[in-house]
């Protein structure tokens, strides 16, 4: 009689192992609630980084080539690698690359920077950036509320996206 017991008592009841479970999928639960929203709050910053690494990556061709890089020249492009030049000493000048080995010009999303050369000759405000960089934010779509951008000083529409300095 003692032997049957004993032999019941080794195991777990149904009551225990769904107890288990239950717990297991209120921790899921919670990791899906409050963990996951992170992500997209990472994904932003990851951007906003991204963006002033470029942003001073091309401040500093602009001081070895006297101007930011141009769409003939490849855009962002040349900031990683050598553009052709028609005249051999502005090749001379290139002192590249401008950013890190590695260093993918696309948001978390898989979406290319926008990069623009703006002309700024017959502007009022000769203190804004001379350049447009953006990324097209989660959805993807072009001047959305959720483009990311680098701050300027001509952007005085308001909410119009997050800006890349803090």
């Amino acid at each position: 009689m003692l032997k049957k017991r004993a032999a019941r008592a080794a195991g777990f009841t149904l009551i225990e192992i769904l107890l288990v479970i239950v717990i297991i999928l209120l921790l899921a639960g919670a990791l899906v609630v409050f963990v996951l929203p992170q992500q997209e709050g990472a994904e932003k910053n990851t951007t906003k980084l991204l963006l002033a690494n470029v942003g001073t990556a091309l401040d500093t061709y602009r001081l070895n080539m006297g101007h930011y890089p141009k769409e003939d020249e490849g855009g962002l492009d040349a900031l990683m690698v050598k553009p052709n030049f028609e005249n051999e000493r502005m090749g001379e000048r290139w002192k590249g690359p401008y950013l890190k080995p590695g260093v993918r010009l696309e948001d978390p999303w898989g979406h290319k920077l926008r990069y623009e050369v703006v002309d700024r000759s017959g502007a009022d405000n000769k203190t804004a950036l001379p350049y447009k960089l953006s990324s097209l934010g989660p959805d993807g779509q072009p001047d959305t509320d959720d483009d990311i951008r680098v701050a300027t000083e001509t952007d005085t529409s308001g909410g119009t996206g997050s800006n890349a300095e803090p």
